[in-house]
């Protein structure tokens, strides 16, 4: 799958051997801390395929024009902006500039250190002249300053003198890309085919110049958006270090400072060159004040040092590895692949600190800086159960929506609150509202997100002060959005009884390539969870914390008879089922529709929605993404393991992986019935997403939410962990050539080690209070003073093989009709005509 001899295995780094401007590579080596972003781009700052530096939230807004306008219709766009570019710093030689296309490079590695959060390149150039240059630089994002980036630069031209010169530069590639090397924006729109997951473009000026100067070795540009209004600053300060003789000149403009160093450059005697960067953003502040605090936090560091700040980044690190390291015995490939994953979701999401996690992170301008549901069913869980300050500022960016969500169920005539579909600034962005408002489904996943949060943190202050709020917003949505329906059930002629059932029509579900349904099972399985949670939690603050229900009344204008309301529908939720294929309909028409056979799709057929129309997609029975058998994981405990197989049985062979958020649901629901080679495959390829582009669009970005399914997949999927109704358990499905699982937790305010060999599993409490669990339903209590060991006696089903459409060769619909299986395709018919005689 990946050239191990350009990228060969280690289980602490990311090693790059051979040099390349692919935009793969930008994104494997990027680095962040969840609020500001560098990508992989080489200092020299001329070709990439995005010069990026992405801070999250940071955005532009610009309006929405709908071929045809409707009540409603999302109206402004959002997307993130480029910040100000500070990664470059370019090296001349006898005035001759490095640049890859022309250099003699003798000797390149590039390193992503998993355990210090530094990015490191190597590299060793002749000159035309033969003098041999050694150049190596650093990189980091810190995560303990969240403002702060740090570069180094070592230049030694180690076999003769020679003039060198270094020039750090800021520069506005947003706008400027077209004067100062970059590629200008107009050639982008035209070189970019039709891709729903990129960022749009904007033509006009985004970042309008404000306080720009420079003071000796510090340089400042700030800028106010358009039309956001936001506002952004960047100060660099630069350190120059060397024996050799050296002068500097400063240049600065709206768009571009430069601070150039001229260096006589004697053999074997280094130049070194610290250029710090602080970035500092705001929806209101002026820029003069955004560049004031930038000026303080270099300030402070150089008080500190920079010593100490690449130490703080390796603590910080040393302690994030010690509570979220997954253990993957034997499998070093296996192991790096994991651990490059866990980095990029600390990097998306450690110091987001009230803002969302957005779905590429900070790493690129994919899907336009939003924020999705991918975050509370994909990055939450691993948030939850290893960082939970981190769960809780997401959760906390979700409170702060809910103005905007109120407004936005107002408009579509709905109580309560609906999330936006896509959002930066918490309005809906989605143009496209079959694939995006319709998903309702989006308020039920925050909703679960935050039980999870309560039910394994206790954090119950934050569910009382501010989290309640979500659920009983969410909860009144459904209550609106549902109907009742009243069916006659027949005991004998003449009488029988009349069956009242919830229904939630007119709703997309996770799966994207059926869209606008009825019933939707994820749907109704998921929002009757959201019903029933509201209706606790209201009853539990009401009767033990009284004063905390008082406010959240005042807050909220919560009715007395709500709770029992939103409990009466959750008990009758119409959950689809048919009794002829015995499985669960993805909606009330799904098996109505002809089934796609994609084993004879072509590959340069998919992705699906890059080749068909969505009113081709849309009339067959084929899935983007697990949709049916999400539900089956998130709300388990509601399904029995006959149905759980029969369901994954019939909607595998459908899946087409479109979506990379599904082969994670795949891998861990294959695991639990017993397919376990094809639960090791998905996983596989889930890990394998961006380290080899198997999408084709790694290059936009990291896929956070698929990375969040790598932990998933591995504690859930083969460590089997399932904490249903409070409850933690585990049933584990180690695969055959793993020999062992190892990975930390933490649960109600303890700190757990769970390791799963061939014929055991050990669970130990590190730190904290008793924790009681159960292996395969029998209870055991674990503490400090003692692990517990559980022998297995095998690591559950197998099952040889993978579902296929084979099966359902002879089934039949409810109405007697046959399944039978098609690929869309263009015919042509020429007309015979016969001679007349």
């Amino acid at each position: 799958m990946i050239d191990r001899d350009r990228f060969p295995v280690d289980p602490w780094r990311l090693i790059e051997t051979s040099y390349s401007e692919e935009g793969v590579g930008e994104t494997l080596f990027s680095v962040g801390n969840g609020y500001l972003g560098l990508r992989g781009n080489h200092i020299e700052g001329r070709g990439a395929h995005e010069h990026g530096t992405f801070i999250n939230g940071l955005h532009e807004t610009w309006p929405i024009r709908h071929a045809e306008q409707a009540y409603g219709f999302a109206e402004v766009g959002q997307t993130i902006v480029n910040a100000p570019d500070a990664k470059i710093m370019r090296v001349y030689v006898d005035d001759e500039p490095m640049s890859f296309d022309e250099a003699d490079v003798r000797e390149y590695q590039r390193t992503l250190d998993m355990r210090t959060g530094v990015l490191e390149r190597l590299v060793v150039w002749e000159t035309p002249s033969g003098k041999r240059v050694r150049i190596r630089d650093e990189r980091i994002v810190s995560f303990e300053e969240r403002h702060l980036a740090i570069l180094r630069l070592e230049v030694t031209v180690e076999n003769s003198d020679a003039p060198v010169t270094i020039s750090c530069q800021l520069l506005n590639r947003q706008d400027g890309g077209n004067v100062y090397a970059g590629t200008p924006v107009a050639a982008q729109k035209k070189k970019a085919g039709f891709d729903p997951r990129k960022a749009e473009k904007i033509a006009d000026r985004v970042l309008e110049p404000a306080e720009y100067w420079q003071d000796g070795l510090r340089a400042t540009l700030s800028y106010q958006v358009a039309d956001s209004g936001m506002t952004v600053a960047v100060v660099a300060d630069h350190i120059i270090e060397t024996d050799n003789e050296y002068s500097a000149r400063q240049l600065v403009e709206p768009d571009i400072a430069k601070n150039v160093f001229r260096v006589q450059a004697k053999a074997g005697v280094p130049i070194r060159i610290t250029k710090l960067v602080s970035y500092h953003t705001s929806r209101g502040v002026p820029p003069r004040e955004l560049v004031d605090r930038c000026r303080r936090s270099l300030d402070r560091v150089a008080v500190e040092g920079v010593e100490t700040q690449f130490r703080r980044q390796a603590e910080w690190l040393a302690a994030f590895w010690e509570r979220s390291d997954v253990q993957i015995g034997g499998r070093d490939d296996i192991q790096q692949a994991t651990r490059w994953c866990l980095l990029q979701l600390a990097q998306a999401s450690a110091r987001a600190d009230g803002t969302g996690v957005p779905a590429k992170g900070v790493s690129g301008s994919g899907y336009s800086g939003h924020y999705f549901w991918d975050t509370e069913i994909y990055v939450l869980p691993f948030l939850t159960y290893t960082s939970p300050q981190w769960a809780r500022n997401a959760l906390r960016a979700r409170v702060q929506m809910l103005p905007a969500a109120r407004r936005r169920a107002a408009q579509l005539n709905e109580a309560g609150a609906l999330f936006p579909w896509r959002t930066i600034n918490g309005e809906e962005a989605s143009a496209y509202y079959a694939a995006g408002t319709a998903q309702y489904h989006i308020n039920a996943d925050v909703s679960f997100a935050l039980g999870k949060y309560v039910r394994a943190t206790g954090d119950e202050d934050f569910l009382r002060r501010e989290g309640a709020d979500i659920a009983i917003e969410t909860a009144r949505l459904w209550a609106t959005l549902g109907f009742w329906r009243g069916s006659r059930l027949m005991e004998e002629p003449g009488a029988g009884e009349t069956i009242e059932t919830f229904h939630i029509h007119g709703v997309t579900g996770p799966d994207e390539y059926t869209t606008v349904v009825n019933d939707n099972l994820y749907t109704n399985v998921m929002a009757r969870y959201n019903l029933r949670y509201a209706a606790r939690i209201v009853r539990e603050i009401q009767e033990t914390y009284p004063e905390d229900y008082t406010r959240l009344v005042e807050r909220t204008g919560l009715g007395s008879g709500e709770a029992e309301a939103w409990e009466r529908a959750a008990e009758a939720m119409f959950i689809p089922y048919s009794e002829s294929l015995g499985i669960h309909p993805q909606d009330s028409l799904f098996l109505e529709r002809e089934v796609w056979d994609l084993a004879q799709t072509p590959a340069d057929q998919r992705p699906l929605l890059l080749h068909f129309h969505p009113l081709v997609i849309y009339r067959f029975q084929v899935l983007k993404q697990a949709d049916v058998v999400l539900a089956l994981f998130l709300q388990g405990n509601h399904f029995t393991p006959e149905e759980k197989r029969a369901d994954f049985d019939y909607y595998d062979p459908l899946t087409t992986g479109d979506s990379t958020l599904s082969a994670v649901v795949q891998s861990i629901l294959a695991a639990e019935v017993g397919y376990q080679d094809l639960a090791q495959r998905y996983f596989e390829q889930s890990l394998f997403v961006d380290l080899h582009d198997l999408h084709h669009n790694a290059a936009d970005g990291v896929h956070v939410a698929s990375a969040g399914g790598v932990w998933t997949a591995l504690v859930c999927g083969f460590g089997g962990m399932r904490d249903y109704a409070g409850e933690l358990s585990f049933d584990p499905r180690l695969p055959a050539d793993w020999p062992s699982l190892s990975f930390p937790l933490q649960w109600q305010g303890s700190d757990l080690q769970v390791t799963v060999t061939k014929d055991q599993l050990r669970l130990r409490v590190r730190s904290g209070a008793p924790v009681a669990f159960t292996v395969r339903d029998v209870a055991y209590i674990a503490t400090t003073d003692e692990a517990i060991v559980v022998p297995l006696a095998d690591q559950g089903p197998l099952i040889p093989g993978r579902p296929t459409l084979r099966q359902f060769a002879d089934a039949l619909r409810e109405d007697g009709t046959r399944l039978s299986a098609s690929v869309p395709v263009i015919t042509t018919t020429i007309p015979i005509i016969e001679p007349i005689d």
